[in-house]
């Protein structure tokens, strides 16, 4: 829902927001029709709205915990890291420490999931 704000007001912020680096970009605010800004680190903003726009392409699933998402890619090439390096190693000292910690991650890796479910 839009702020209730005189027009020119709405104006005025998004000239600040342009002097503050974002760019205006072609996309429009699915709920008020403004234009949408980006952000230098790659987020949208819709000023008359006064929030953060996320975009969705046709036939993408909008993921409710991004945070999650993150984490789980992280833990997931984490996971591969170590595999890869388990496959290369033979002294068995080493081999135990790199056990500990793979066990470690898909632990985590699988209270990430559950959170999700939950």
């Amino acid at each position: 829902m839009p702020r209730k704000q005189p027009p020119d007001q709405h104006i005025k912020r998004m000239a600040d927001l342009l002097r503050q680096g974002a760019t205006l970009t072609e996309l429009a605010c699915p709920a008020c029709a403004s234009p949408l800004f980006r952000f230098k680190g790659g987020g949208l903003w819709c000023e008359k709205c006064g929030k953060k726009v996320v975009v969705v392409r046709d036939g993408e699933k909008m993921s409710e915990e991004p945070a999650l998402d993150a984490l789980e890619k992280t833990l997931l090439a984490k996971i591969q890291q170590i595999h890869e390096r388990i496959q290369h190693e033979d002294n068995a000292e080493e081999l135990r420490k790199l056990g500990a910690s793979l066990s470690e991650l898909l632990e985590a890796l699988e209270r990430t999931r559950r959170t999700r479910k939950a």
